[in-house]
């Protein structure tokens, strides 16, 4: 019997099971690091685990591309990287989800994200916004103001707090897609040196002042959020986000953030016991419909020259 040779996969093909990867991981990252405090974890720990893990893991990628200019991305662009999705936004998001519910951050970091993207499209790149795009932000920012008055009114002081940090988060992460456009870095190699980076100048900090209190913890705790956090997230997500980027341009990319909310908010529900309230689920539900509006076709378009 013959057996024919399989088709290589396409470059728009893996572009997509790439998107598909990296929102799933992000999607499920939100209760699931909601789950990590209410065990117990701090912010700073899952930082701490997030960088510690992915940093040893990504040490030899990085001596292998070479220290002496970063991994040919240089040292003042890596250090702007990791800026973007090293641990500042680890540990931004971390402190988001101490105060309010992970069903806030999957909605609200990426709708920011969205907004981001299509302002940085249009700066950087010269890209005019199609209608749908701009009608799906518009949706996006009153849904991001009905959450917000439902943390001021129905929540707390610190909810509306944690969902800044959410704002906070989508604004840098949202920015780290259009570096690596702009910069043409290879995704694994900046995985690689914001990994490394983040583990050397934010560990000492950690262990010198709440380094003592993670070993408290169980194991099977710091074993489940160390891989979710270093493995997933840093390693696999962003290389699975960058590659989707690469393969298929901001546009297309674009059209992949609506599964985030739906995913962290489905998950959150028996995971971390949390059901979002009438005027959350509205706000969750407008900043969703907003990014599936923008995704109906390309969210941008070249402008004629």
């Amino acid at each position: 019997m013959n057996f024919s040779p399989r088709a290589p996969i396409s470059s728009r093909t893996l572009g997509v099971l790439a998107m598909l990867g990296a929102m799933t991981i992000y999607g499920a990252n939100f209760p699931i690091s909601r789950h990590g405090i209410q065990h117990g974890l701090t912010p700073a720990d899952m930082t701490a685990l997030r960088f510690t893990v992915a940093g040893v893991l990504m040490l030899p990628v990085l001596l292998r591309a070479g220290l002496k200019d970063c991994a040919g991305i240089g040292w003042g662009r890596g250090l702007v990287l990791t800026l973007m999705s090293g641990f500042p936004i680890g540990l931004l998001m971390m402190l988001g989800l101490s105060y309010a519910p992970a069903s806030h951050g999957s909605a609200i970091g990426p709708g920011t994200v969205t907004v981001v993207g299509i302002i940085g499209g249009r700066l950087l790149f010269g890209i005019k916004p199609t209608l749908p795009a701009l009608a799906g932000v518009a949706c996006v920012l009153v849904g991001l103001g009905v959450i917000a008055t439902a943390s001021s009114t129905g929540g707390s002081a610190t909810m509306l707090l944690g969902d800044l940090c959410f704002v906070g988060v989508g604004m840098i992460w949202g920015s780290y897609p259009l570096l690596l456009m702009l910069w043409k870095v290879d995704p694994l190699k900046a995985a690689a040196v914001l990994s490394v980076l983040s583990a050397i100048t934010y560990m000492p900090y950690y262990a010198l002042t709440e380094g003592g209190h993670i070993f408290t913890l169980p194991w099977s705790v710091l074993l489940l959020h160390g891989f979710n956090q270093g493995v997933l997230n840093v390693i696999v997500g962003l290389w699975c986000w960058g590659i989707g980027v690469a393969k298929l341009g901001v546009a297309t990319a674009g059209r992949f953030p609506p599964l985030i909310p739906v995913i962290g908010t489905l998950i959150g529900i028996p995971l971390v016991g949390e059901w979002p309230g009438p005027l959350q689920w509205l706000g969750v539900s407008l900043i969703v419909t907003g990014l599936a509006v923008a995704a109906i076709r390309p969210a941008v378009q070249r402008q004629n020259s």
